[in-house]
């Protein structure tokens, strides 16, 4: 038969405060509970995990367990077990309710040396004394009334202040009339809780009436004024050879050069002349793809950034020491080695060149020329990157939608030059 020792059932209570919503002068709800385990032949059972239960019995040592709760502590080098009664696994009642002022009570434990629940090991002892810091717990809340008869107390100030006083403290508010006459007499006194807003708002309403603001030039200046100084755009007028699409001013003929957007030149159509309107940007005639993908499946930053006039030539050639040379994996090479109308400098536009196209010569019909380029109301491809997964595409259709197409995906493709 094993035996178990007891070597200290004083039953302190321990110095920290396991309860969160408890001040730090509160008792702890546990108690601290030591012994030894020896087996049959008197060894320790040492570093071994010991089951146990604990009962709080009262009356007497077979009286009702008020409380009963297990615990699996492991013993020490030396057979020792340390455990803080109260904090194991409850079996039954409540540790923190038990009236420690109806005793007298027993501790009960039964032991399991292999550390299950086949207890082999019982014993009961006595607690001879009251676990007083549980018991003087019962200080914590006052009973009963509580006369003041400190005369001190009763004739300072303090013996006036009322919950209502402490409220409007805590609250940082209370009730009164203002009788200040340096107040009363300044322009503060008049401040409503109109102007407050205005000045909280920064507005107020007045009218100008300033003669030199009136006499200058700034007094005409209207809202649509400053919206198109804001948008870097006037009123510009459309006239001969000139086409305004947003804020981009192009020529549409010229008589030196006798060109304008739509002629059949070098190999493809005009979409874009310059002021001189001798050079500019050839769509080629017809689109090289209805399906192929923007990239050759490497998933980098091409620095195909480019994305204004001309840029387009760029970023292809970025595009191509980034992705490889292979005509059929990816929409910019595809341009790159495009031999046209006896040309062989074809390249991917931009994301804005693509966009002069759509409007001048595509179903944008910023000139009224109608979709003379035959764009099929699909997406096209741009050469500008807007990450490593996404180009700039555009839909051909009834709107001008550009967005973030994903390099996997299969677009049409229409190269263009510059000349």
């Amino acid at each position: 038969m094993k035996k178990l020792y007891t070597i200290c059932a004083a039953l302190l209570m321990t110095a920290s405060v396991f309860l969160p919503q408890q001040a730090s002068a509160q008792s702890p709800e546990k108690m601290s509970y030591q012994a030894v385990v020896r087996d049959g032949s008197n060894a320790l059972v040492s570093s071994n995990a010991v089951g146990m239960q604990i009962s709080i019995l009262q009356g007497t040592a077979s009286g009702t367990a008020v409380y009963v709760e297990t615990q699996t502590p492991t013993s020490n080098a030396n057979g020792l077990v340390s455990l803080e009664i109260g904090s194991g696994t409850v079996v039954s009642g409540d540790f923190t309710t038990i009236d420690w002022a109806n005793g007298p009570y027993f501790i009960k434990t039964e032991t399991d040396p292999t550390g299950g629940t086949s207890y082999t090991i019982t014993g009961t002892s006595q607690l001879l004394s009251v676990p007083y810091a549980l018991h003087a717990k019962t200080a914590e809340t006052v009973t009963g009334g509580i006369t003041e008869t400190d005369p001190v107390f009763g004739a300072s100030v303090a013996s006036g202040i009322t919950g209502t006083d402490t409220t409007y403290w805590n609250n940082k508010l209370d009730s009164y009339t203002e009788t200040d006459p340096i107040y009363g007499a300044s322009v503060a006194s008049g401040i409503t809780g109109t102007d407050t807003t205005y000045w909280n708002n920064k507005l107020d309403s007045y009218t100008e009436t300033d003669p030199i603001y009136g006499a200058s030039v700034a007094s005409g200046i209207t809202g649509t004024d400053t919206t198109n100084w804001n948008n870097k755009q006037d009123q510009l007028v459309a006239g001969t050879n000139i086409n305004i699409v947003g804020n981009t001013i192009s020529a549409t003929s010229s008589g030196g050069c006798g060109l304008s957007i739509g002629d059949t030149h070098q190999g493809g159509i005009i979409f874009y002349l310059d002021a001189s309107g001798c050079h500019g940007l050839i769509s080629a005639p017809s689109d090289q793809s209805t399906g192929i993908e923007w990239w050759s499946g490497v998933f980098t930053d091409t620095y195909a950034s480019g994305s204004g006039l001309f840029d387009g030539d760029g970023n292809c050639y970025r595009i191509r020491r980034s992705q490889g040379d292979c005509v059929s994996c990816n929409a910019a090479e595809l341009c790159l080695d495009l031999s046209l109308g006896g040309y062989s400098d074809w390249y991917l536009p931009s994301k804005y060149e693509l966009n002069l196209m759509y409007q001048n010569i595509g179903q944008g019909n910023a000139l009224g020329l109608g979709n003379i380029g035959g764009f099929a109301s699909s997406i096209y491809w741009s050469s500008t990157e807007i990450s490593n997964f996404s180009a700039w595409d555009q839909f051909f259709g009834g709107s001008n939608n550009q967005g973030a197409g994903g390099k996997p995906n299969s677009s049409y493709v229409r190269a263009i030059r510059a000349f």
